[in-house]
């Protein structure tokens, strides 16, 4: 993955921690959208992510859609236009259908994934290099979008191991992983629309060639009962990547602004 690349990549590890029992944190119309920023200060790109009910097979589904593109002067010399698309059961939010289409700079993918949690398969179509394959996935495994929303829906503090962490399964690019995260506090932080009341996360990823260490990632999600991702920061390698939200529309719950 290259690090222009890596836009999608910071939204799609944003979660919640809450109780799914009490409240739906999102509808069909929710539509976010994210101004990516390169070492504070260059304009890099934006995402946006749009959930609209959908029917597959007589399966009624949610249907998540991530875009995200370079824009500005990066465009001059590394040009990123990505789209990831998820069909996932709108009651447990297991995917069905996952869609990745990305242009990195010259580097390109067509991938079509359909899971099968019943026998516990996934079934690859590289429409690329038009060849299809079948692989084992672990249980529960989620794509990297319906992750968001499975994690929204269903996960609370209750989830957390001794060291205030969980591990989700998911399947991504013809492997299985392991998604660790940490939960560190709760605290209030400034925003264009205010301040707002956040759950601090830090989930581990890879160091090497993009991230300068395990912990460069750190993502503020709305405590209130949205979840939504709003400020989303990570050292890299070269430079650091900043992620704002920028607007949103169709939230299925009061977006909660503090006034004190």
């Amino acid at each position: 993955m290259n690090i222009k690349g890596t836009i999608l990549f910071f939204l799609i590890i944003s979660f919640n921690l809450t109780n799914s029992q009490e409240h739906q944190p999102f509808k069909s119309g929710e539509w976010l959208k994210y101004k990516i920023s390169y070492s504070g200060w260059l304009k890099a790109g934006e995402a946006t992510m749009q959930l609209n009910k959908d029917t597959i097979d007589n399966k009624e589904l949610f249907h998540a859609v991530a875009i995200g593109r370079t824009i500005g002067p990066i465009n001059w010399f590394f040009k990123v236009n990505d789209r990831y698309e998820s069909y996932f059961d709108v009651r447990d939010t297991r995917p069905y259908k996952f869609i990745r289409k990305i242009s990195e700079g010259g580097y390109t993918k067509n991938l079509l994934i359909y899971f099968d949690h019943e026998l516990k398969k996934a079934v690859i179509n590289n429409k690329k290099t038009n060849k299809i394959q079948e692989a084992n996935i672990k249980f529960n495994s989620h794509d990297l979008i319906s992750i968001i929303y499975h994690l929204r829906k269903n996960f609370d503090l209750k989830n957390l191991d001794n060291n205030n962490e969980i591990t989700i399964n998911t399947f991504f690019d013809n492997q299985n992983n392991e998604m660790k995260m940490k939960y560190l506090l709760t605290e209030i932080i400034n925003t264009k629309f205010g301040k707002i009341k956040c759950l601090k996360i830090k989930p581990y990823v890879s160091s090497g060639r993009i991230f300068k260490e395990k912990e460069s990632l750190t993502i503020w999600v709305t405590a209130d009962k949205n979840r939504v991702p709003v400020k989303i920061k990570a050292d890299l390698a070269v430079g650091s990547i900043r992620v704002d939200l920028q607007s949103f529309k169709s939230l299925n719950n009061s977006f909660e602004i503090q006034f004190l």
